[in-house]
C-alpha cells in the first residue's frame, strides 16, 4: 500500500468519525472560546493520541517482531538503537500535544473525576516516555554496543532471531558481567 493510500485510508477514519460523532469536533459552543479553536484542539488532540497509539502498536507487535525474526542480531540492534531514540521522540511529542490539549478542553477545577484520570494516565505516558528517552535508551545502547563489541570478538551474534549460540557464550567472563 503506497503512502497516499494510507493518507487516504486516515482521512476516510477522520471523516467517519466526525460524521457519527460531530459532538466531538465543536457542536458544543462555549461562550468564551471561538468553537473553531475547540475544533483544532480535539483535532490536535484525536491525530496526536492516535499516532502515538498505533506507532505502539506497529513498533511492539508488528515491525519490531518481523525485524528479530529476519535481522542478524547484531543488525536488528543496530536498527533498533537508531529507530527508538526517533520512536520515543515521535510519541513524547505526540504525548505532550495530547496532554497539552486534554487539559485546555478539560481544566482541572472543572472536570469530572474520569477526565482527571484521563489527564491523570496521559501524564504517566508523557513521563514514563521521556523516562525511556532520556534514561533507558541511553543505557540500552550503550550496554548493546559493549555486549555486540565482546559478541564480535568470541564471532557470535551474527544469527537470526533467538541466539543459538548460548552454550559458546557460557565461558566468555564479560558477556556473563554485561548480562547482569
Amino acid at each position: 500500500m503506497g503512502w497516499l493510500s494510507r493518507f487516504l485510508t486516515a482521512v476516510t477514519f477522520l471523516a467517519v468519525g466526525v460524521i457519527f460523532s460531530p459532538e466531538s469536533f465543536g457542536s458544543k459552543s462555549d461562550s468564551h472560546h471561538s468553537p473553531k479553536i475547540f475544533t483544532y484542539i480535539k483535532l490536535a488532540h484525536l491525530l496526536c493520541f492516535s499516532t502515538a497509539w498505533g506507532a505502539a502498536i506497529w513498533v511492539t507487535f508488528i515491525g519490531g517482531i518481523i525485524m528479530f525474526k529476519n535481522l542478524p542480531r547484531h543488525q536488528f540492534g543496530n536498527l533498533q538503537s537508531k529507530m527508538f531514540p526517533a520512536y520515543f521522540s515521535m510519541v513524547g511529542v505526540c504525548c505532550a500535544v495530547s496532554v497539552a490539549s486534554f487539559g485546555y478542553l478539560h481544566p482541572w477545577k472543572t472536570s469530572a473525576t474520569t477526565e482527571k484520570y484521563q489527564l491523570g494516565f496521559l501524564l504517566s505516558a508523557f513521563a514514563f516516555n521521556l523516562t525511556n528517552l532520556f534514561v533507558f535508551t541511553p543505557m540500552t545502547i550503550e550496554m548493546m554496543k559493549q555486549r555486540h563489541k565482546v559478541e564480535r570478538e568470541e564471532n557470535i551474534g551474527g544469527e537470526v532471531g533467538w541466539s543459538k549460540n548460548v552454550e559458546v557464550a557460557k565461558p566468555c567472563h564479560a558477556l556473563m558481567v554485561l548480562s547482569r
